[in-house]
Formats: C-alpha cells, structure tokens, sequence
C-alpha cells in the first residue's frame, strides 16, 4: 500500500496522520524527560516542576492552536474544556499519589523514576480505555445514560466523603501484588526489582522493592481515576481524538506539577468540593444533551473553568494559614541498600 494513502487512512475518525503526530509529539517529550532533562538522578524541586509543567501546558496551549487550525473552534473549546476537566479531575490523584510515596517511604530523589513508568501505563490504559468507550457510543446511544448517572452518583459521593482518605494497607491490588511476588520492604537505589538470597535456601531470588510496589499501586489509581474522567470527557466531546490527546497532554503536565503540587496539596482542600460539582453539572449535561441537544462548548467551558477558580480561591483562603506538608527525602525506617543484594533492574 502507498504510504501516503497509509498515513491518509481513518483511524477512530481521523487521517492516521494525525494520530502519529501526536503520538510522535509525546514520544519526543519522553525521550527529553528521561534520556536529556533527568538522565542523571536527582530530586526535582519546586521551581524545576513549575517550569516543566508550564512548558507542558504552553505545549497543549500550541496543539489546541493546531486542533482549532485543522477541526475548527468548536473543536479547539472542547479541547481545552477536555483538558480543563482532565486537569482538574486529576488534582485528587496527585493526593493519592503523595500518600502512597509517603506509605512506602520513597525519597523524593526516586520519585521521578515512578512517575515516568507511570505516565507509560497512563497512555496505554487511556487509550484502551477511551477506544473502548467510543466503541461502545457509537453502537449504543443509552450507553451515555450511563456515563451521566455514575457522574452524577460520582459528583454527589464525593461531596459527602471529602474528607476520607484511602486505606492503602487493606487494597486489594496491594495484597494481590504481595501473593504474586517475593517482596522487601527495604529499598535497593531506583530498582524495581532486586536479587538477594533467599533466607532459607541461600540462592538469589528475585524480590520487587518498595519503588515497584509504588508503581502498581500508581498504575491502579491511575486506572480508578479513569473510570471517571473518562465518562466525564465523553459528555463533552465524542471524537476520540480531542478527548485522548486532552487527557494525555493534562496527565503529562500535571505529573510535571506533582512535585510543586505535593508540598502544598493541602491549599486545594476544599477544591474536592468543585470537582464534585464539576462531576455534578457534567453528569446533569450528559442527560441534558440527550433530551434537548447539544450545550455550546463554549459554555461548558465557562462554566467548568468558573467552578473550578472558585475552589481555587476560596480553598487558598481557607488554607491560608495552615502548614505545608513536608515530603519525606529520606528512607526512615529501613535502609536505601538491601544488605545482601545482587544484580538489581
């Protein structure tokens, strides 16, 4: 087959082109993040995270130019309506994020490390995900019932639970991981796994570390959270390609941001509360939409944007006055080396 009419072929409704550039734009940014930005390991302070995560957002600031110039204004509103919701829907994951690291008492020297391989399982699973879901909206209409009730039930769950906080200990996936692999709890540098002896053979076995038990309960939250975003952003646009690149450019810039946000994630306290409406008027919009037609993305976007600035302010007047939550910088309670390690990766 020619390449030009390779490249030209449809892929969830758009030239194949279109696709591998995005996805030629993402992998170039994770060949600068590992391989130039972070080649040496070292901890990522506040000001290095702001400045990534402000060219990330400069960067999806420049693709939603691209999408207005190739799809039109509508198309670009929900973009950046899409990116605005995934952005904020994902403030609550950085939360999640920051007790896990500190329940395994990962440094914020390896942290980076975690993040990266997380945001790899990010792209695959949303886009699986996202896939799936327009898969099944294009075959069954009432399917958006759906995704608007679990908004809804969502949204309202989450005004009355503000204040609860994960159990990690008692996760499932947690005790899962734990059957499946030998496990240590005694980090060995930035190795997911490690070998040492075994303490009743002798032998090297293979034992997963603190940092990859970090991963997997990384990559579950990740897969949590979607559950909801992704319905979310289904209410604002059906194409699949506004509503997966908004998604991965919103993740990306906000892991970014994880360092910044983490020190201070008690300021947004009470923006859990706007993403609950959030969650609330996108939910009531889904049934809106398929009773009496489509809302203008435009307003959408102003209602979005103005519901979240409000959590914002109103949460950094609240918090004002209250301390910053120090990340840990260094393992407490056991050693950075297995004592008895062999070849680790």
């Amino acid at each position: 087959m020619d390449l030009a009419l390779l490249v030209a072929t449809p892929v969830m409704g758009k030239p194949a082109w279109m696709w591998l550039f995005f996805l030629g734009i993402v992998l170039t940014i994770l060949v600068l993040d590992l391989g130039v930005l972070h080649r040496k390991q070292r901890e990522i302070g506040v000001r290095e995270s702001m400045l990534l995560s402000t060219g990330y957002m400069a960067l999806a600031g420049l693709f939603g130019l691209y999408v207005l110039w190739q799809m039109g204004g509508n198309a670009a509103a929900e973009f950046y309506t899409g990116y605005l919701v995934e952005w904020s829907l994902s403030l609550d994951n950085v939360f999640v994020i920051s007790l896990i690291f500190t329940y395994f008492h990962i440094p914020r020297i390896y942290q980076h490390r975690v993040l990266f391989w997380g945001i790899i399982g990010v792209i695959v699973m949303r886009g699986t995900m996202i896939f799936l879901g327009a898969a099944l909206v294009r075959e069954f209409d009432w399917v958006m019932y759906l995704f608007g009730a679990f908004l809804l039930f969502t949204g309202v769950k989450l005004l009355v639970s503000v204040d609860s906080e994960p159990d990690i200990a008692s996760n499932p996936v947690l005790k899962i991981t734990r059957r499946l692999f030998r496990v240590t709890d005694q980090l060995d540098g930035n190795h997911f796994f490690t070998k040492a002896a075994h303490p009743r053979t002798g032998r090297l076995v293979s034992y997963a570390t603190p940092l990859f038990m970090a991963l997997v309960m990384i990559e579950f939250v990740d897969l949590v959270f979607a559950v909801d975003s992704v319905p979310a952003i289904f209410a604002i646009t059906d194409d699949p390609f506004i509503i997966y690149t908004s998604n991965i450019f919103a993740v990306l810039g906000l892991r970014s941001l994880y360092f910044a946000l983490a020190a201070m994630i008690h300021r947004f306290h009470y923006l859990k509360y706007a993403l609950a409406l959030v969650l609330i008027f996108i939910g009531s919009k889904i049934f809106y939409t398929q009773i009496w037609g489509k809302l203008p993305p435009a307003i959408s976007l102003s209602v979005t944007f103005g519901i979240l600035a409000a959590g914002v302010v109103y949460s950094l007047y609240r918090t004002s006055r209250e301390p910053a939550v120090v990340q840990p910088t260094v393992q407490d309670d056991a050693p950075d080396t297995l004592p008895a390690s062999g070849r680790t990766y």
